[in-house]
């Protein structure tokens, strides 16, 4: 079972017992896509820019390479990172859920935000925090939308009741920009994936 913590409009989230399908996104997908970097070499297989049907798209982090800054890697599937490393963890504490390679915020600690190039109405990703951690949606005027918190720290290996890389995720039409937010801490994040 996978754990989800959740937050729409003013509603207070938990994370308890939580169940959550991957695969519809709360958008009735249509369709799924895996993204790997833009580097230059390859054209996607489906231009973002012309799906017209709900879509998920998954971001392949493995194809970063380890403290790599990630900022316009995702551009062509319609997203921009700030304040944002690949790395492998060696800290035992903060696990991947899939793969070797995560997100962190950096070289700001405790920050990371990721822009939209056109509006989404759910994003999602596995995080893995020292502290309590906010996810917050925008809409394009930065206006705030919705939130998701996760409530205290879940380093792996720690007497935390919340286990590592659990799922934080927004639903509300119109986001333009996210941000992972957690005060005086570090986090991970894993599996980002967004809906069109």
């Amino acid at each position: 079972m996978v754990k989800q913590a959740t937050l729409q409009s003013n509603k207070v989230s938990t994370v308890e017992d939580a169940k959550f399908a991957l695969d519809n996104c709360h958008c009735n997908v249509q369709n799924k896509v895996i993204a790997s970097v833009g580097r230059g070499q390859v054209e996607p297989s489906i231009e973002p820019s012309k799906i017209t049907v709900p879509t998920s798209i998954y971001l392949n982090l493995e194809d970063l390479k380890c403290f790599e800054a990630v900022e316009r890697q995702y551009e062509q599937w319609g997203v921009i990172f700030h304040n944002s490393l690949a790395i492998q963890p060696s800290n035992p504490a903060f696990p991947t859920n899939s793969g070797q390679t995560v997100l962190m915020g950096a070289p700001k600690s405790g920050f990371l935000e990721a822009s939209f190039l056109r509006p989404v109405n759910w994003v999602s990703a596995f995080v893995t925090s020292s502290q309590r951690l906010v996810l917050s949606a925008y809409d394009r005027d930065r206006q705030l939308l919705a939130q998701t918190v996760l409530p205290g720290s879940n380093l792996a290996n720690s007497d935390s009741t919340i286990p590592p890389n659990t799922l934080l995720s927004v639903t509300v039409n119109n986001i333009s920009s996210v941000t992972f937010c957690t005060f005086n801490g570090q986090f991970t994040l894993d599996d980002f994936r967004f809906c069109l």
